[in-house]
């Protein structure tokens, strides 16, 4: 946000230019409480976005000692749903909060001491942290993996980078936002440089200010509103640029890794596959017809992919408790899912025992009333309550205690 303007001429001919081009880019919106508005509202969304997609990674990727809960059934939809709707929300908040403060850029002389030499650096490293985050976050949405590193892995730790950086910047800054943070706040109009002023901003500059905050409202409204519906059904009928459509796919479900993709067309169809459960040192493998004399269930259950998207669906078939009964596992032990993809993120997951051993967790079979399709997942997958669609394994080979 800056520091005071300071009202001594501008010496030399670098604080000539500096100057020059701080009028050029003079505009009644850009004060610092128009940048205090929208950092705040910037600020909100970095959070929500953080703590929701720490969530998801550890889902994913949970410590021994992690539990998670299971209620509401579709709460990964829910919390995936917002980390993406926030996300995609902080694009244009992130463009304006840089709009209304680069003529900061500007400033002479450019380092005014080694505090301030540092406080510029910071502010340098949550730009540049935040503009790549975001951006790769967008692009892993559509599966858009243009960039030469693994998104995962960069995408969490620049997500660490910017909330550091943007609790030492809001720190830097609090005198500022205290300052400004009401309505009632007084500026002084300036290139971006505002302090503290004697008198109320001019109307012209209230008035250009209030018009660019209805601005980047609307906009940020009509990106969340034009994309939340691959996530939220009752948002639906307005996702225009969403990466998935819901309800569109076979069987109505929508498909990430295709049959193909995964290399399973010919062993998912082969009538010789078998389910191998194994505990210890006892083993069962069992046909889809053995499956299918078990005990049928019903479950109706979201698929909430990583990437935003998710569609519930009614599945049918057998207890994943059930199964594992049949070598004696005990109800307390996670469960690996080996799928018959021979390669790929994909291929193995590990369920928790509250995961494991929840009664709508089901070896799935059919979706609604037929079979599941191959692109889903046949002759058996995984489904279970409140759990990534990434770890909801397709083309079960192998079901095994931990």
């Amino acid at each position: 946000m800056g520091s005071a303007p300071d009202d001594r001429p501008p010496t030399g001919r670098g604080g000539r230019i500096a100057h020059a081009l701080q009028d050029r880019l003079d505009h009644p919106a850009r004060s610092t409480r128009t940048t205090v508005v929208i950092g705040r509202l910037l600020g909100l969304a970095l959070l929500m976005c953080f703590a929701t997609g720490l969530y998801s990674h550890y889902l994913q990727d949970p410590a021994s000692w992690m539990r998670f809960p299971t209620w509401p059934s579709n709460l990964y939809q829910i919390t995936q749903g917002v980390h993406v709707a926030t996300g995609i929300a902080s694009i244009p908040l992130l463009l304006a909060k840089l709009w209304s403060v680069y003529p900061r850029l500007f400033q002479w002389p450019p380092l005014r001491s080694a505090q301030h030499a540092v406080e510029r650096v910071l502010v340098g490293v949550l730009v540049a942290a935040s503009l790549v985050e975001v951006t790769i976050g967008l692009l892993n949405t559509y599966q858009w993996y243009v960039f030469p590193f693994p998104f995962r892995a960069i995408h969490l730790a620049l997500a660490w980078v910017v909330v550091g950086a943007l609790a030492i910047h809001v720190a830097v800054q609090l005198p500022k936002i205290v300052a400004h943070w009401s309505g009632r706040s007084r500026e002084v109009r300036g290139a971006g440089v505002e302090g503290v002023g004697d008198g109320p901003a001019p109307r012209t500059a209230e008035a250009s200010r209030r018009g660019f905050l209805v601005g980047v409202g609307t906009a940020t409204a009509a990106v969340v509103l034009g994309t939340a519906g691959q996530s939220f059904g009752w948002l639906r009928r307005t996702n225009l640029f969403g990466a998935r459509t819901q309800a569109l796919g076979p069987q109505g479900l929508p498909v990430n890794r295709t049959a193909a993709a995964a290399g399973v067309e010919q062993s998912a169809t082969d009538a010789a596959w078998r389910l191998v459960v194994a505990h210890g040192g006892r083993t069962v493998a069992l046909s889809r017809a053995d499956l299918e004399a078990m005990p049928q269930r019903e479950v109706v259950l979201p698929v909430a992919c990583v990437e935003g998207w998710s569609t519930t669906a009614r599945w049918g078939g057998v207890r994943l408790s059930d199964v594992m009964d049949l070598v004696g596992a005990p109800h307390d032990v996670s469960v690996r899912a080996t799928s018959l993809q021979r390669q790929g993120g994909q291929r193995v997951s590990e369920m928790g025992p509250e995961f494991a051993s929840h009664p709508a967790t089901l070896v799935a079979l059919r979706i609604g009333d037929d079979d599941l399709h191959l692109e889903h997942g046949y002759p058996a997958r995984l489904i279970a309550p409140a759990r990534p669609g990434v770890e909801q394994t397709k083309w079960l080979a192998r079901l095994e205690t931990t």
